[in-house]
């Protein structure tokens, strides 16, 4: 049996499913790298996604995961709240306009041994059957630059 998606989640529908595809990044004192990325949307029968992001080496090695929520606030808001494996959580705040949710945090909290991010930024953009993503990231003694990007398709 099908779950009747709410009103609320209409402007979040064109991320429904799960995607995959690859990505490539790099950081200041990191060496530009290859990834493969699959990401998933899913509708649980409230008023919020479910969000998953997991990655891996080209050579199927762990690299990062994400679990969280996608929240629509209504007028075109929308707010994330993830949780990274490298002591982080993040909570942003953003919008969705048609096919593009832009994201960026207002809050980084981080375990006393946590990665020292401070700032995240995040542009999930579909345009046909392609999902593109892309990351800035701002770390203690780094400005929020580019890290990350990937273009998927549906799993």
């Amino acid at each position: 049996m099908a779950i009747q998606l709410p009103v609320a989640l209409e402007p979040l529908a064109f991320l429904l499913g799960a995607w995959r595809g690859d990505g490539e990044g790099i950081y200041p004192g990191v060496a530009p790298f290859r990834y493969t990325e699959e990401l998933s949307f899913e509708h649980v029968g409230d008023e919020f996604l479910l969000v998953t992001e997991s990655s891996w080496t080209p050579g199927g090695a762990p690299l990062h995961f994400e679990r969280g929520t996608l929240r629509p606030l209504g007028d075109g808001g929308v707010d994330l709240t993830l949780a990274h494996p490298i002591g982080v959580a993040e909570v942003a705040e953003g919008t969705v306009e048609g096919t593009t949710v832009s994201l960026a945090s207002t809050a980084i909290v981080r375990t006393a041994t946590g990665s020292p991010v401070t700032e995240i930024a995040r542009r999930y953009r579909r345009e046909g059957e392609r999902l593109s993503y892309e990351l800035d990231m701002a770390m203690d003694g780094v400005a929020r630059t580019f890290h990350v990007r990937a273009t998927l398709g549906r799993a």
